[in-house]
């Protein structure tokens, strides 16, 4: 089996700096570049299925990348991106910056300490709920040869990545960084165990600017 897990194209939340989650933000027209790109750069892989989180930004990128294959895609909320409840639409970083954000940003600079705003989910929530995906895509005998597109968010990335290195300390959550968008890691199964071949690889030429908090 192989994987093909991404992170959607850009949001106009995602430019602004703002806090997404469970908001539902449409790919700007900058992020469906960046999908396109890296369905150019994917053109050559037959995928035979495909996940992706029901969020309306991720479907699309991964519309984008299949393009005219008749590739089943199915909507999974296990990938869904993190809830982040009453913070969701903060802006964190810039100019614009929110004063109550502070808080908000121990989930970059001190997840260990992270703690869910009202209506929102934690770290080990999500690693539980992106863990259980995992495994049982893993251990799938139907799925066992196929190549799979798996199409997600910034978070919810980083904690599948997490559980196929076995780093599953919330302190080190954020070891490699955030994903940039539409960063593309490989993941090959073998006897039910998953391995990277790479990560965060890009199929576009522009520098995405990092997500920093400032």
């Amino acid at each position: 089996m192989k994987l093909y897990i991404v992170r959607h194209g850009e949001t106009d939340w995602n430019k602004s700096r703002r806090v997404q989650g469970f908001s539902d933000i449409p790919l700007n027209d900058y992020g469906i570049y960046l999908a396109g790109e890296t369905a150019k750069g994917l053109r050559d892989v037959a995928f035979d299925l495909a996940y992706t989180s029901p969020l309306i930004r991720a479907k699309k990128t991964a519309e984008v990348i299949l393009g005219s294959r008749e590739t089943p895609l199915i909507e999974d909320a296990a990938i869904k991106e993190m809830g982040f409840g009453v913070y969701e639409g903060m802006c964190i970083s810039g100019e614009a910056k929110a004063r109550e954000s502070a808080e908000f940003n121990k989930f970059f600079t001190d997840t260990a300490h992270f703690i869910p705003a009202r209506g929102g989910e934690s770290v080990e929530g999500l690693l539980a709920r992106t863990g259980a995906f995992l495994q049982e895509l893993c251990a799938s005998e139907e799925n066992k040869e196929k190549t799979i597109l798996l199409s997600t968010h910034g978070a919810a990335m980083t904690a599948l990545v997490n559980h196929v290195k076995g780093n599953l300390e919330t302190a080190d959550f954020w070891k490699e960084g955030v994903p940039p968008n539409c960063a593309v890691t490989l993941v090959e199964v073998e006897n039910k165990k998953p391995e990277i071949v790479f990560e965060n690889r890009v199929y576009y030429k522009e520098a995405v600017r990092a997500w920093t908090v400032d």
